[in-house]
């Protein structure tokens, strides 16, 4: 087993309270009985069931919520990805002393395994040489069943994104149905969701002390079940299940009472009622790590490493993507419509020192595999490492209002320098050629900021030719709906980047991010964004179609045809054929997307475009039929 010396200096003890200060070997946490005995243990007091494999690294899930138990204290076995067939697969470490912790992985585990149009992947990144088939559907349910056939009256604590997203009833898209709380499905115990660093050891130590299971319904950051509301103050209450079940309008005002409870100063304790006698009630979220508490996160003992079991199997593949990347916050204020990290993460942004950064980036070069270059510096959003306002910390986050969306708000902290401080700092390591920065920058949030100082750093030093942005759209109306700015802005900003790489002398594009078939956007609108990317000379590299995952905003609309924000009626793009004709618009230039394109074109009665003209997107095909190509000399061939 692969070791290395360190000293531990940040983990606090929890008999103490008071840091450990001695000298150990690092290794991977036990993964078979055989592990177990040569740490001398003859029992876990946790283990960790992931549908991930196990990479002992700060980015994974199960990383982290393993390192912080170990961390205080507490003996932490992993079980990656069990055979969910065989009920023998979750007993390869025995009983554990306390109980279970179940995840999906780091997505959800339905995402992992179907596209958008509902056909399965062929790979599997967070699998052993990228094999899929390892991890069930819905796998967090699946599981637990698992682990109740078995262990009966061993306690089960869910978490990760599968489970924070899926804590209230949800539409689910893969079997377009209403589904009720994972925590009902999966007969779990306790829900932690959002990162979960202080729900996990608050739930271990109340565990610890002697408390039952069921008595554990004060910690923040927790979702748990119920037999009455008598004992709660100061909530409340959704609508039922039963009516969510069955009217869209319901639905959708359910929805935005939770989007509306996501703050950890703000938010209310939630409930929801599925039977008499059986209420899921949400706790408010726990409190965002301040700086220290994320420098210690991310200085635990980790491998920083998949286990050396999937070596012979090639590795795992999601790995490679972030082994040699630093992340530097958390949280974003973005809020776009269609993403869930502010249902998941929250919108206080929290960021590590430089310090902590810096020491890890030391580490990353010290790697034989590390070839002078840090593929990236960032978090949810690049450019975001402080929280937008110094209300947000005390006050909390405003509801009904966002920090960028329409425009900034006019208490919005705009201010890149702490960033280009770091920046400066990891590019003047030894060993290091290069930083890069590949988690994507808010372009509005750029142009919010009238210094050109970062937009220069950015342009001179840490990209390479192009740089990504995430416009989405060019329809000010579907923009409206996804929470973006307007396309005025995104065009001020491209002017701007062009201006600033001409100062530095640089030939470097921009790579638009754009989505097809999002909530609000017609034939009409995808022909519109047809024609900014003829008018941009080459077909964009990504193009997403709208997916409709639990926990956002976008997701309500697909399935309501209401904005929960406004309970306007919106239009969506719900047929297969219809959905594939706005993506077949971008990518008018590929032969196969032909007949598509042109059946848009003459749905939208926009036939001009069709012709030989530069402005068109298609020439009529009969025509290219009957014409006979000729030679050089003009013989007909």
């Amino acid at each position: 087993m692969q070791t290395r010396k360190t000293r531990i200096s940040s983990a606090p003890c929890i008999h103490d309270g008071q840091y450990a200060e001695e000298d150990i070997t690092m290794e991977f946490l036990p993964i078979s009985k055989q592990d177990m005995d040569k740490r001398g243990w003859t029992q876990c007091d946790f283990i960790y069931v992931t549908g991930d494999a196990y990479v002992d690294h700060p980015s994974f899930g199960h990383a982290i919520i393993s390192r912080t138990l170990e961390a205080f204290g507490y003996k932490v076995g992993i079980i990656a990805q069990p055979d969910w067939r065989d009920k023998n697969s979750v007993t390869s470490l025995g009983k554990p002393r306390l109980g279970f912790l179940v995840s999906a992985g780091n997505m959800d585990s339905m995402v992992n395994h179907y596209t958008v149009n509902k056909k399965k992947r062929r790979k599997d990144a967070y699998s052993p040489g990228g094999m899929v088939g390892l991890r069930p559907d819905y796998a967090t349910v699946v599981y637990c069943n698992l682990i109740k056939q078995t262990y009966k009256d061993v306690p089960i604590i869910i978490g990760g994104v599968e489970a924070s997203l899926r804590r209230l009833s949800h539409y689910d898209y893969w079997s377009d149905k209403v589904k009720r709380s994972v925590l009902v499905d999966s007969g779990a115990d306790i829900l932690s969701y959002g990162m979960g660093e202080r729900s996990v050891v608050e739930i271990a130590d109340a565990l610890e002390s002697g408390l039952c299971v069921s008595d554990i319904t004060f910690v923040k950051g927790t979702v748990y079940k119920a037999k009455t509301t008598e004992n709660l103050c100061d909530f409340i209450k959704l609508p039922d299940f039963d009516a969510v079940l069955t009217d869209k309008r319901i639905f959708a005002e359910s929805f935005r009472i939770q989007n509306d409870n996501t703050d950890f100063v703000t938010a209310k304790t939630l409930v929801e009622k599925y039977k008499e006698k059986l209420y899921v009630v949400q706790n408010p979220p726990a409190a965002p790590l301040s700086t220290e508490e994320m420098d210690r996160t991310y200085d635990l003992d980790y491998m920083r490493d998949y286990h050396p079991v999937y070596k012979k199997r090639g590795g795992i593949p999601a790995l490679s993507e972030v082994k040699f990347s630093l992340t530097s916050s958390r949280g974003c204020f973005g809020s776009c419509s269609f993403c869930s990290l502010s249902f998941h993460e929250g919108r206080v942004v929290q960021a590590r020192s430089h310090e902590s950064i810096l020491k890890e980036a030391v580490q990353m070069t010290e790697d034989k595999d590390f070839k002078g270059y840090i593929h990236d510096v960032g978090g949810p959003t690049a450019n975001f490492r402080h929280p937008s306002c110094k209300k947000q910390l005390t006050k909390g986050t405003c509801q009904g209002r966002q920090c960028l969306f329409p425009a900034p708000c006019p208490n919005l902290t705009v201010s890149h320098q702490d960033y280009i401080a770091l920046l400066q700092k990891l590019r003047n390591l030894p060993k290091v050629k290069k930083v890069f920065i590949r988690s994507g920058i808010r372009f509005d949030y750029c142009m919010a900021d009238k210094d050109d100082i970062f937009l220069r750093e950015l342009c001179a030093h840490h990209i390479s030719g192009q740089l990504r942005t995430a416009p989405e759209h060019v329809s000010d109306t579907v923009l409206t709906l996804m929470g973006k700015p307007k396309n005025s802005v995104y065009q001020s900003f491209l002017k701007r980047y062009e201006r600033i790489n001409k100062k530095t002398g640089k030939e470097q594009y921009v790579v638009p991010y754009l989505m097809s078939s999002h909530p609000g956007s017609g034939l009409l609108e995808a022909v519109c964004l047809a024609e900014y990317v003829r008018d941009m000379g080459y077909i964009p590299e990504q193009v997403q179609d709208f997916y409709p995952t639990p926990g956002t905003v976008s997701t309500c609309m697909y399935y309501t045809g209401l904005d929960p924000r406004t309970m306007k009626h919106v239009y969506v793009a719900r047929t297969p054929h219809e959905k594939n004709m706005q993506r077949a618009l971008i990518q008018y230039k590929n032969p196969k997307n032909y007949e598509l394109v042109k059946e848009a074109l003459l749905k939208c009665a926009r036939s001009d475009l069709i012709g030989f003209d530069k402005t068109c997107l298609i020439a009529p095909r009969q025509f290219a039929k009957n014409k006979r190509k000729t030679d050089k000399k003009g013989v007909k061939r």
